[in-house]
């Protein structure tokens, strides 16, 4: 009964997949022609709102002067341009490093109390007077067309928030090629969801808003430490349409070690599950768009996929093992590999593996297609090898801890 109930786990997920993988490929093909004409809307920018953009610093010494800097150096009028560094209770030396701002116009510094992000954001709020309003984290790089290229999008009145693209600082060792991968993949979905009204989550490095997002619906919330999710899904939760800009590049420094790697997507994971369990009532209702009817749902039960497959795997390999080992102790090995390499009998053709290998397929052919949009051009690498042999090693242990961490309510942390 229990090996039926894993089959049947295994079916569900992979034609959940499979589903969701083919509806994403048919959208970018439908897609793809309105993808190559947005990278030519800067071109035709009518004017150039106010814009504040906050920088929250919690212990960021070594990076928020950098940071600072590439928002100077942005591409944009420098008497619409504001800066605003909160420095948020600092224990290290974030203070002394943003004074060298302090006589710079376009920069505000100002100093509170440890209060957690979502404090230094709303601190800011209070003393914002432009039109939109963005916030960049401290260890984040922007590239300068990178507001250009988001404030264009709000030239639609019904735009209430715009999302940039998310790339990492110069990865280098093999942790961070396997995240280069899925950071491209995230600009792929991102962008699709943007064709469906669905994107569910505004990142913190460099998203920008309408001020009267805050006015209407409040500033920002702790939400478990993913505050980039929560307003998201309060908008839309509020039918406040959200864009995404492919050709906003926001740069940000990845975890180079497995520990803090695992920290982040557990936080990040905690997150989701419980703002979607927050705004549950949004799932299965057609008043809520793609958002509520597909993208939530689908979202996760990609959680509940990637944990039981790594567990029926996990389970599957150690019975194939017990039965080889009783094999070997009763008859010794007869491998037979000539005959196993030609003969169809030795392929596994059971539906649950054809499947498997479609999944699979679709898998890396989204992978390709995100390359060709967040880079340019289509090419195999290290980096793909590595994301591939680590992803569903490394995904199960975050998530199966996530969703700890939530059912016995563990409080998430920043560090």
């Amino acid at each position: 009964m229990g090996l039926s109930f894993a089959n049947i786990l295994t079916y569900i997920f992979l034609f959940a997949s499979l589903n969701f993988e083919i509806f994403l490929l048919i959208t970018y093909f439908e897609t793809r022609g309105e993808v190559e004409k947005e990278k030519e809307l800067v071109k035709n920018i009518s004017r150039f709102p106010t814009v504040t953009v906050i920088v929250p610093c919690w212990n960021e010494q070594d990076t928020v002067s950098k940071t600072i800097y590439s928002l100077l150096d942005l591409n944009y009028p420098k008497d619409k341009l504001k800066i605003m560094a909160i420095n948020d209770g600092s224990t290290d030396g974030t203070f002394q490093v943003l004074q060298e701002f302090k006589n710079n116009p376009q920069v505000e510094i100002y100093s509170k109390e440890n209060g957690g992000k979502h404090t230094a954001l709303n601190f800011a709020l209070g003393k914002a007077t432009s039109e939109l309003i963005g916030c960049l984290d401290a260890d984040s790089y922007v590239d300068a067309e990178a507001l250009k290229n988001i404030v264009v999008y709000f030239e639609n009145k019904e735009i209430m928030a715009v999302a940039p693209s998310v790339k990492l600082w110069k990865p280098k060792n093999i942790l961070e090629l396997f995240q280069k991968v899925e950071y491209g993949f995230g600009i792929f979905t991102r962008k699709m969801f943007h064709y469906m009204d669905a994107i569910y989550i505004t990142p913190g490095p460099f998203s920008i808003f309408r001020k009267e997002v805050f006015e209407k619906l409040g500033g920002y919330r702790e939400a478990h430490k993913t505050e980039d999710i929560e307003l998201a899904l309060r908008m839309q939760k509020n039918h406040f349409r959200i864009a995404h800009a492919h050709e906003a590049i926001v740069y940000t420094v990845p975890p180079n070690k497995i520990r803090p790697l695992l920290k982040q997507r557990v936080r990040w994971s905690h997150g989701f599950i419980r703002n979607a369990f927050d705004y549950r009532d949004m799932f299965f209702k057609k008043e809520y768009g793609n958002v509520g009817m597909f993208i939530l749902p689908i979202a996760s039960i990609s959680y509940a996929s990637v944990i039981s497959v790594a567990v029926i795997s996990v389970v599957n390999f150690f019975k194939t093992a017990h039965d080889k080992y009783i094999q070997y102790t009763t008859v010794g090995i007869h491998p037979h590999l000539p005959k196993m390499l030609t003969d169809w009998f030795y392929i596994n053709t059971q539906l649950v593996a054809v499947i498997a290998v479609f999944t699979f397929i679709g898998s890396l052919a989204m992978i390709i297609v995100s390359r060709k949009m967040s880079e340019d051009k289509f090419y195999f690498g290290l980096d793909l090898l590595y994301y591939l042999a680590l992803y569903m090693v490394l995904a199960p242990i975050w998530m199966s801890k996530a969703l700890y961490n939530a059912l016995f309510k563990v409080k998430a942390s920043w560090r």
